[in-house]
């Protein structure tokens, strides 16, 4: 009996061990992006040496080099810049060099946890390395072009999962951790074109912070402080006690969907442009200015000279959204890249179309 279970020990050891794999770099990782913030993501943040076989990289028209922890946080950047795919780049989990991403194997979905993503894809440079992982630990080998429409399909919902971590955890601990070791730090949030550009500062700023704590802190900065700048500069901004008028929701709690509607001595917050439209169509009179904000770019834009795209698979806090964009061209994109069914001015708009999202 004792041997049978020390067998069963041992083979169940060898299991565990056949099934780690670290995304850390375990050889020197190749850094493409310039300065002192190229050891981190530059839509994220994250360490990029933490994740650096999910890790991908790509040349911009201009000829700079960003470098991502993720599949993922790359398709967030091919929303903001024109990326060929024939310039991207990914690390073979394998060798751990860069090697053309269209030319990579991808696992997709294998029992590794994904980064910034709920499903996992990692790039092998050969075939045959990709089907000796997948065999151990499961998932589907797919190409680049496959995999990076897996992630541009799931791109909201695990921004919505990565954002849910991020309110529950991250910005609580960063603003902690900021009032306490890096209340006199000195930071334009307003000069940083990235968040990895202002991890250097911050770093030299905020002494000793280890790197979770210091992401935090980034986090904190970039998303909460330098975006509630931003919305008190473009003319948006909810306190919070704001409630929408129609569904009585808290509009603070989703900043990226909020709109306004103002009077000449009071304005109104909504929870996302349907309801605002609900209220706009029976208190039309008194009306000074209307504004919602850009989906892509989260700046505040007058109402009236938005592009709308209606019935996407994009959900806002009261499901089915009418979704504001500054030109046709981003809402044409958006509609493509999201099953929307039709792109409106605002003036096309109409109370049954409005009501009929709810259905």
């Amino acid at each position: 009996m004792k041997r049978v279970l020390l067998v069963l020990m041992v083979l169940a050891i060898s299991s565990f061990a056949s099934e780690h794999f670290t995304k850390k770099a375990t050889l020197k990782p190749v850094l493409v992006q310039k300065g002192p913030q190229k050891m981190w993501c530059n839509v994220c943040g994250m360490n990029l040496k933490m994740f650096y076989k999910t890790s991908h990289a790509a040349k911009l028209e201009n000829g700079d080099m960003h470098q991502y922890c993720s599949i993922r946080c790359l398709a967030v950047d091919m929303h903001k810049h024109n990326i060929k795919l024939e310039d991207v780049k990914v690390v073979d989990a394998k060798t751990q060099k860069l090697i053309p991403a269209l030319q990579a194997y991808y696992v997709v979905g294998s029992r590794i946890k994904g980064t910034m993503s709920k499903v996992s894809k990692i790039a092998f440079g050969s075939k045959k390395d990709a089907e000796a992982f997948a065999k151990k630990r499961g998932g589907k080998i797919v190409s680049f072009k496959e995999a990076l429409a897996m992630a541009q399909n799931s791109l909201d919902k695990d921004i919505a999962m990565v954002n849910m971590k991020k309110h529950k955890k991250m910005y609580p601990m960063g603003e902690k951790i900021f009032h306490k070791k890096c209340h006199n730090a000195h930071l334009d949030l307003e000069k940083y074109h990235a968040i990895n550009e202002l991890k250097v500062d911050l770093k030299k700023e905020c002494k000793k912070l280890k790197e979770k704590p210091l992401q935090a802190v980034a986090l904190y900065l970039w998303d909460v402080k330098r975006v509630h700048k931003q919305i008190l500069a473009d003319d948006i901004f909810v306190t919070k006690d704001e409630k929408c008028p129609v569904c009585g929701m808290f509009v603070y709690k989703y900043p990226q969907w909020a709109a306004q509607i103002f009077y000449a001595h009071k304005h109104y917050s909504f929870d996302g442009v349907k309801d605002l439209m609900k209220y706009y169509f029976k208190h039309k009179d008194g009306i000074e200015k209307i504004l919602v904000r850009d989906y892509y770019t989260q700046k505040t834009i007058v109402a009236k000279d938005a592009y709308y795209v209606v019935g996407s698979n994009v959900y806002g806090p009261m499901g089915n959204e009418l979704i504001p964009f500054s030109t046709k061209k981003a809402a044409q994109t958006f509609s493509m890249d999201h099953q929307g069914k039709e792109i409106l001015s605002f003036s096309q708009i109409t109370p049954k179309l409005v009501y009929s999202l709810d259905e």
